[in-house]
């Protein structure tokens, strides 16, 4: 049988229609795989959807419970706050040390001018102490009286020098007076003029009530 040829046009025509199937056809694929492709999620999004919700601490009122603010403090901070810590405590024991050996060291003696203002004053401090009444006046005028200040002034001619016992001192006492009310704590000596101050000052206290009162030979 002879072969059958069609003519031009129509050969044109038909591959025409077949080429425009195709194409839609593979237009469609893709459309469908496009589809296939957006729709599907990535693993790392559906492993990330079925991940399980971090569970966060709520207190006993339902609220969030706050983060313990210790836990979070950095360890150096931790050893930094103690050593600070460990000083100051180490500090206040030195402190209280030295307070506590200052308390039970005894008092440095009170020191006083080796001429008659300091003997004055010191006699007054002792008589204070053993409760002998009298001022800085009267003691002052009653030396300037007696023996114008003089420690080593001696009075050799009234009754008591006749008799073997002149008066002596600051305060011209005689030895009897002078033993007899001599203050502890002073010099066992007449012519030291502290000892024989108070001395005088302890005698003026039991006859006249003071030696403030005495204004003439006594």
């Amino acid at each position: 049988m002879p072969g059958f040829t069609l003519p031009r046009a129509a050969r044109i025509a038909r591959i025409t229609r077949t080429h425009k199937v195709a194409v839609a056809a593979l237009a469609a694929a893709g459309a469908t795989t496009g589809l296939a492709v957006t729709a599907a999620p990535s693993h790392a999004a559906t492993t990330a959807a079925h991940a399980p919700a971090a569970v966060k601490p709520v207190s006993a009122d339902g609220m969030p419970a706050k983060a313990d603010s210790k836990a979070e403090r950095p360890v150096s901070a931790s050893v930094a706050d103690h050593i600070k810590v460990t000083a100051v405590a180490k500090q206040d024991r030195v402190a209280e040390q030295a307070a506590s050996r200052s308390a039970d060291r005894p008092a440095a003696p009170k020191k006083y001018a080796d001429d008659l203002d300091g003997w004055i004053r010191q006699s007054l401090d002792i008589m204070q102490s053993k409760g002998i009444p009298g001022s800085y006046e009267g003691l002052h005028r009653n030396i300037m009286r007696e023996s114008s200040g003089n420690p080593e002034a001696v009075n050799d001619w009234d009754v008591n020098a006749q008799n073997g016992i002149p008066s002596k001192g600051l305060l011209q006492v005689i030895q009897p007076t002078f033993d007899t009310y001599h203050v502890s704590g002073t010099a066992h000596d007449l012519t030291d003029p502290v000892a024989n101050i108070t001395a005088a000052a302890n005698y003026a206290a039991h006859r006249y009530g003071s030696i403030d009162n005495v204004n003439s030979a006594y």
